[in-house]
């Protein structure tokens, strides 16, 4: 038993965070889940997957869900994130497509990358759409990012358009349906008992982590 206790200690705890990158809510979670990933790196491993959130009927321009500027109003109190005037101007505008799925076969262009960080990728995407209010369907954000990151800009733009790029962001809205997630963001821990949540749009970094310690803790009992 206590060989097991200490095996169970000493891996890396598996996690799951579905978010969607046109997610308001997601956005003003990253700034949390960023301090959260950072302080317990040596002890985590973070899967990102796309939620699909605006996709077939309901992607649309963004001026057909008028609730979005109040939202992001509430967003931005509670979480202390920064919308910026670029995106204020697209929403102001109303023109902009929310399509989740191409922002999703982004992320799966950008993480397929050797060397590539999933989290740090979804967070430039964030920013391009919620700061500077560039569309998460043109495969120059996505090149820019790369070159940010440092990985090849050619290599991401070929994973954009292929196949295999759409068919894996259609699996990660396929995983995250399997996983039983209503809503975004979603952080999920994976432990021998089960898959937990763990906090909400609104948790604090430390609040995560004690969650994690937690249900760690009973993970071993």
């Amino acid at each position: 038993m206590n060989t097991v206790r200490r095996e169970h200690a000493s891996a890396r705890a598996q996690l799951t965070y579905a978010f969607d990158a046109y997610c308001g809510w997601c956005y003003g979670f990253s700034l949390a889940m960023q301090a959260f990933t950072e302080a317990n790196a040596h002890r985590i491993e973070v899967r990102v997957l796309s939620g699909g959130l605006f996709t077939g009927p309901r992607a649309l321009p963004v001026a057909a869900y008028p609730h979005i500027p109040s939202a992001d109003q509430r967003i931005a109190r509670l979480t202390g994130v920064t919308f910026g005037d670029g995106y204020r101007r697209e929403l102001a505008a109303g023109a902009a497509v929310l399509d989740s799925f191409a922002a999703a076969t982004g992320l799966v262009a950008l993480r397929s990358q050797p060397g590539a960080d999933a989290l740090r990728a979804a967070r430039a995407m964030q920013r391009a759409w919620y700061v500077e209010g560039r569309s998460l369907s043109d495969v120059q954000v996505y090149r820019d990012i790369a070159v940010e990151q440092g990985l090849d800009p050619d290599s991401v733009s070929s994973a954009w358009a292929s196949p295999a790029s759409r068919d894996e962001a259609e699996a990660d809205f396929r995983a995250v349906r399997r996983l039983g997630v209503d809503g975004y963001p979603t952080l999920l821990l994976h432990t021998p008992h089960g898959t937990d949540r763990i906090g909400g749009p609104v948790s604090s970094a430390d609040a995560l982590t004690r969650a994690l310690d937690q249900h760690l803790a009973a993970a071993v009992d």
